[in-house]
């Protein structure tokens, strides 16, 4: 075995009591595109997914000795954006693990936190041996090459010791455009557990399975691009585009987006709907933006016959889903869910954060346009971004209740590793989270950004009660039960009686 490509659990105080039930478990993406990345070459590799199978250290230290590979990459993502920082508490726990029982091989980090913060991972975790300072295509296909681990000189792209010194060679190039279909062919979804049927150990959000637990399984991510040609202050996503070998990383620099061809991707559904998977989340952070890719790609699904089945959700921003028929296309693909960034009522927060390019649009016609092509909505908030103030929050909230979307979803602005907001509240001497689930937006030790006039503490109680004004109201609950029926309206008032703590505002 060359490879085993590790994806971590999550610590206990990520989500809470949430993960028992209502959290999602999505399959780990970049786990399966290494894998079969490295396969393309002739590779031999195998995938752990540690939070999917509910494993112990012990028994992945079990596995990993029984595959006997010359590397363990930890791959460290996840459903949501902070996901890559959080999940690696896990991530660490099991690498010291591993290291402390006696495994010798050498462990590398790939992941959004890595690559964000490559010399400070190092330094403050020895179990790490290497990590990739961007996506690690090209880097982890070199590394399987390697047999003397103790002199990584030629392999670009890499942060490791050398000779306890921590070095960050040149950076390696990410996947040219034209070589998408070729270098990152595919998913390898044979690799993934199971309990009885293809990816049954995977769960979509609640909402997406139109609050129906019966819907929720088996479950998919894909992509159909990677990155963002957008560069705002809050996301981090384009990280893995890193091209530098700054400290600290900042997603905004590297803004770049790179497609698969829709005659490629149109197989990997093809591939999942003939293992029975209907429940599926187009993970792309701009799904809608491409006309070139997105339109045919949701016309061979039509003509598949799979948009009657399917039932899908996707990125898209507010301002690039306004044309009906369009939208009537999207809907006749699979798409019942358009994940929708609004994040603030007030436009002129917006467009401090979205770096100018976000257009002014009509907000409730978009909303109104989505629905009336049979699209419900989930609606995607902030609340204490730059510039925030209660009276700006409370606008924000009630226009959400206004618009009453089928979905609901807010943060506090955090400041992640790989976003401008990380990289100026360091330069502040701003407070930031010193742990890996302090960056939780769900956690018990979650520390968001203060602002100006408020408190990380006052930004944070607003946030968990809005959750719960918007979740409990009767016209949002009314909604609900003429679309999905009363069982959907009853599994989000049991949803309600679980309560996040946090340290800040006890």
């Amino acid at each position: 075995m060359d490879i085993v490509f590790v994806s971590p659990g999550n610590a206990n105080g990520i989500y809470q009591n949430l993960s028992d039930t209502y959290a999602a478990v999505e399959p780990p993406t970049w786990s399966l595109l290494l894998a079969q990345s490295c396969r393309s070459i002739g590779a031999k590799v195998s995938i752990i997914d540690i939070n999917a199978e509910k494993l112990s250290d012990s028994q992945v230290l079990e596995k990993i000795k029984n595959l006997n590979p010359k590397i363990i990459c930890f791959v460290v993502y996840g459903q949501n954006v902070n996901s890559g920082t959080t999940n690696m508490s896990g991530a660490v726990a099991s690498a010291k693990y591993l290291k402390e029982n006696g495994l010798k091989l050498p462990i590398c980090f790939v992941g959004s936190y890595v690559q964000a913060l490559p010399v400070k991972s190092l330094k403050d975790e020895p179990c790490i041996d290497f990590a990739c300072t961007n996506e690690g295509v090209y880097a982890i296909r070199n590394l399987i090459k390697v047999n003397d681990f103790t002199n990584l000189d030629d392999i670009k792209g890499i942060v490791w010791r050398k000779n306890g010194v921590i070095i960050m060679n040149p950076p390696e190039k990410t996947v040219p455009n034209d070589r998408m279909d070729i270098d990152l062919p595919g998913y390898a979804w044979d690799l993934l557990p199971f309990e009885k049927t293809p990816l049954d150990l995977y769960r979509a959000p609640l909402w997406h399975s139109e609050y129906d637990s019966s819907k929720r399984t088996p479950y998919a991510a894909i992509q159909t691009s990677l990155g963002c040609q957008f560069a705002c202050n809050f996301c981090m996503i384009n990280i893995i585009n890193r091209n530098d070998n700054d400290e600290i990383g900042v997603a905004g620099k590297y803004s770049n987006m790179r497609y698969w061809s829709p005659d490629f991707i149109i197989k990997e559904f093809d591939k999942l709907y003939s293992l029975g998977v209907r429940t599926i989340k187009i993970t792309d952070e701009m799904f809608l933006l491409n006309k070139k890719y997105y339109v045919p790609l949701c016309e061979m699904l039509r003509d598949r016959g799979y948009g009657k089945d399917l039932m899908m959700w996707a990125y898209s921003r507010i301002d690039t889903v306004r044309n009906p028929e369009l939208l009537k296309l999207v809907r006749s693909a699979g798409i019942k869910w358009l994940a929708l960034g609004i994040e603030s009522a007030e436009k002129t927060v917006r467009l401090e954060v979205s770096k100018g390019k976000f257009e002014d649009v009509d907000i409730k016609r978009v909303i109104s346009q989505v629905h009336e092509a049979g699209i419900e909505v989930m609606a995607n908030y902030i609340f204490g971004l730059p510039g925030d103030t209660f009276d700006s929050m409370r606008k924000t909230l009630d226009f959400s209740k206004d618009l009453c979307t089928a979905g609901w979803n807010a943060y506090a602005a955090m400041a992640l590793p790989g976003s401008q907001l990380y990289k100026d509240a360091i330069n502040k001497n701003i407070q930031v989270p010193q742990t890996y689930e302090g960056f939780s937006f769900h956690g018990y030790e979650t520390l968001p950004l203060p602002t100006e006039t408020l408190t990380a503490a006052q930004i944070l109680k607003f946030r968990d009660s809005a959750f719960e004004e918007y979740h409990s109201n009767p016209l949002f609950l009314e909604k609900i039960k003429s679309i999905f029926g009363e069982n959907a309206s009853s599994n989000i008032k049991e949803m309600l009686k679980t309560k996040l703590k946090r340290k800040i505002t006890v």
